[in-house]
């Protein structure tokens, strides 16, 4: 029983490698989903590790490194796949090529840098119990994807625009990778009980978040991350 939580942690990291391999070959929505299904491992690991009361060292560190695969990596070589697709759709000149090339790895490498910054901070801080300090790892993998999908299935014409420009990108992946290595606080959203006093923020954000899909459908999945960003910030009034 001790092991389950590692278990379903290496599926998580199984579902990032597998999101790597599709993203690697221009697939990313697939990859996308993939990525999707690593966050219901990683909260589905933490779970059952509470409910078995099966904590181990070897488990924190695992479940980070199983993090920086599927939400540092994976995500970053999604980028990665946009950007150069939106460079070339652009016909910039043949001179630009060394240039345009560096930055095509540069900046979204990155994310995946800023990932395991983030990941190794958090395992030595242990005020981040009750609140993060950045932006979790889940977080910037589920704000570009978010971008993937709601592009894919929603046919949005902003979402394609954004996709096809490499500045919109480019500042997209810094301003992600930033903010996983700010001190900004943001909310955990672990639920110590179900009261409204000391979890306004959370049940605001769950509140538009789930207006915007009823008013947007799938074109709100963008928003989410704004969303968490602002709850958290209103909550310190409360």
């Amino acid at each position: 029983m001790k092991h389950i939580p590692n278990f379903i942690t290496s599926l998580n990291l199984a579902c990032g490698f597998f999101a790597i391999i599709f993203a690697s070959q221009g697939d990313s929505i697939t990859a996308s989903w993939l990525i999707l299904a690593a966050m219901v491992f990683d909260f589905l690991d933490g779970f059952s590790a509470r409910l078995l009361k099966a904590y181990s060292e070897i488990g924190r560190e695992l479940d980070s490194l199983a993090d920086v695969v599927s939400f540092g990596v994976a995500p970053g070589i999604i980028i990665y796949q946009q950007l150069e697709g939106s460079l070339t759709s652009f016909g910039l000149p043949a001179w630009n090529n060394n240039v345009l090339n560096t930055l095509i790895v540069i900046i979204p490498a990155i994310m995946p840098v800023c990932a395991a910054l983030r990941l190794a901070i958090f395992n030595l801080d242990k005020s981040q119990a009750t609140v993060f300090k950045g932006l979790p790892t889940p977080a910037n993998a589920l704000a570009v994807i978010s971008v993937v999908i709601a592009s894919h299935y929603a046919s949005s014409p902003f979402m394609d625009s954004f996709l096809g420009s490499p500045v919109g990108l480019a500042i997209f992946t810094i301003g992600l990778s930033l903010l996983m290595v700010s001190r900004i606080t943001l909310l955990s959203l672990k639920f110590t009980n179900l009261k409204f006093k000391g979890n306004e923020g959370r049940f605001m954000m769950i509140v538009l978040i789930a207006l915007a899909f009823v008013i947007f459908g799938i074109s709100a999945a963008p928003l989410i991350i704004p969303v968490y960003i602002l709850s958290s910030l209103l909550s310190r009034f409360f």
